[in-house]
């Protein structure tokens, strides 16, 4: 029986992966390790460890990273105390393989670990694009520390591979979130508003907006523009809050700030967990910010994403993401186009790029065949 060991470090992330936590929690020949660390286990972000065990889910470790500070050098001192209590947990647990998605800074920390404890990584989501974060080159190296890859899309595929992946190791599955997007059944428009403490009105928006962390722009005087166009725009908002990135705290602050001057028409969550976010992009007008799930959740409900600044830069794009600047003038255009007819028509046909169909089962099938006796990884040159 594979041990396989999954870790998850924060609300987005774990919605993405839930699919898979439930199919290989519920499959024969296989023994699932969950690992919860980062934003999952701080109050500040909503303790959502707790989230993980109400799903009925057995948490094995936990590994404590995160530092008071959103600082460069406290990410940096997290990601070494990351690498510290992982080898610590995968000494414990000895998985046979390790699941890991993305690009955090907590994520990068298990990838170190498992590929100095010689483990196999699965890496999902990989081959993507944000040139402004430094998440993009965290993606990239845990690549490049993994031995085998599923990816969103063909183009993810072969720019895997383009890095000297084995191409028979590579594997295009769609997006993993899309798979709970199917399955989860959406509160009522009455029941969103009691769960939230938030009143729906003729414009409603969903805002989530996290800081650039490798660009010259300024994340304060960037919030304070998106502030400005949205209390000129008029809408009721629901907001969630920024990640535990550099200057997350201080744009959460600005944030909470904004709603304290109109709590009738607006909401501030930490995290909302899959049901109640789903069911709010199911009934807002658009996406506001600059959150990877404006372009991979989002237009699979047909709603239309203003994605601010250069943190997506290099994303993959439906028809419904509009890219602008991180200014008021920039954002209030954009707004225009949002709520235009003529742009509402043209994304109510759309097909979703990321969708290639139950990723997460693919996955499974995967592991269940999986061979863990395979030599070597060895680099793929290109002809």
């Amino acid at each position: 029986m594979n041990k396989v060991c999954i870790v998850t470090g924060s609300r987005a992330e774990y919605g993405l992966l839930k699919k898979l936590i439930t199919e290989l929690d519920q499959a024969e020949k296989i023994n699932l390790q969950l690992v919860v660390t980062g934003m999952h286990l701080a109050p500040e972000f909503g303790s959502t460890w707790k989230i993980i065990q109400k799903d009925g889910f057995t948490i094995d470790e936990k590994v404590e990273n995160l530092l008071s500070s959103d600082t460069v050098g406290g990410v940096s001192k997290a990601i070494g105390l990351g690498v510290i209590g992982f080898s610590d947990v995968f000494e414990r647990l000895t998985p046979d393989i390790i699941i890991l998605l993305g690009d955090r800074f907590e994520i990068l920390s298990a990838a170190i670990a498992s590929c100095i404890a010689n483990i196999p990584i699965a890496h999902l989501h990989g081959g993507e694009l944000t040139e402004g974060l430094y998440d993009d080159s965290i993606r990239h190296s845990i690549t490049k520390m993994s031995r085998y890859h599923f990816t969103s899309h063909e183009i993810y595929k072969q720019r895997v591979i383009q890095m000297g992946e084995q191409p028979s190791c590579v594997f295009n599955v769609g997006a993993f979130g899309l798979d709970s997007i199917k399955e989860t059944k959406m509160l009522s428009k009455k029941d969103l508003e009691k769960e939230l403490n938030f009143k729906f009105g003729e414009k409603n928006l969903l805002v989530t907006f996290h800081p650039e962390t490798i660009t010259e722009e300024d994340p304060h005087k960037q919030i304070n523009e998106l502030i400005s166009a949205l209390d000129e725009w008029n809408a009721n908002i629901i907001f969630t809050m920024p990640n535990a990135d550099s200057f997350g705290r201080s744009l959460a602050a600005a944030i909470k700030r904004f709603v304290h001057l109109d709590p009738l028409r607006r909401c501030v969550h930490t995290s909302l967990g899959q049901v109640k976010y789903f069911s709010a992009l199911s009934l807002v007008d658009g996406v506001v910010g600059n959150s990877s799930s404006g372009l991979i959740e989002a237009p699979s409900f047909k709603k239309g994403t203003i994605n601010i600044g250069s943190r997506q830069q290099g994303r993959l794009k439906a028809e419904s993401v509009i890219d602008c600047g991180a200014t008021k003038v920039e954002i209030l255009t954009a707004l225009e186009t949002l709520y235009s007819m003529k742009f509402q028509k043209k994304i109510s046909q759309q097909k979703n790029p990321y969708d290639n169909g139950g990723a997460s089962k693919k996955v499974l099938k995967f592991l269940k065949e999986w061979d863990p006796s395979i030599g070597l990884k060895k680099f793929y040159d290109l002809n």
